[in-house]
């Protein structure tokens, strides 16, 4: 699945919950949380799998279910209190989004060594040959676009609007912090 594959799944599963749950669509904080479950795995084993070498495939490491539930936990020790509780889950979701994002493949297709990420280290994720990002991205085909994972992702930024866009105002806020946190550190020196 693509990133925006990755993200546009968890967003349908996160809003599902929220409107079900609690009778309302996801805040922009939770949505940026989510944001970052749906990438988390690919951005840890993809670089230190394709660019430096130290896992043995792009789906390993943090694609372990066994990873994902120390994760969380971890998080969850960390935020502590009403933060952990209202952040963790949407990222928790986010990730576990990931995972089946990228089981969906290989089961339809009964392959069941193509899963056998999930079970990182205790099963193989030997994959054959895997390129870098780069080439990864010229592999694109247009029916990637606007194949099934297209309909998710049209579906989902359809009730991305409806839910009231949560996300970019909040990212902003948190650029602008993290910019003005920068500057302060370079003016004390």
């Amino acid at each position: 699945m693509w990133p925006w594959g990755h993200l546009a799944f968890g967003y349908l599963l996160e809003s599902v919950w929220k409107h079900r749950r609690e009778g309302r669509p996801p805040t922009g904080l939770e949505t940026l949380a989510l944001a970052i479950g749906t990438q988390f795995p690919d951005l840890v084993d993809k670089p230190f799998a394709w660019t430096f070498g130290v896992l043995p495939s792009g789906r390993s490491l943090t694609h372990s279910v066994f990873t994902m539930m120390a994760v969380v936990s971890i998080a969850y020790v960390v935020l502590e209190g009403r933060a952990a509780r209202e952040y963790v889950g949407p990222f928790a979701l986010g990730y576990v989004s990931h995972l089946l994002g990228d089981s969906v493949r290989p089961v339809l297709a009964g392959d069941g060594e193509g899963v056998g990420f999930l079970a990182w280290p205790l099963a193989s994720t030997d994959y054959g040959v895997e390129t870098g990002l780069l080439a990864h991205f010229a592999r694109l085909q247009p029916s990637d676009l606007l194949g099934p994972e297209g309909g998710i992702v049209a579906l989902s930024l359809f009730v991305w609007v409806f839910d009231g866009r949560p996300g970019p105002e909040e990212f902003g806020a948190l650029l602008v912090r993290a910019y003005d946190g920068v500057r302060s550190l370079c003016a004390v020196r």
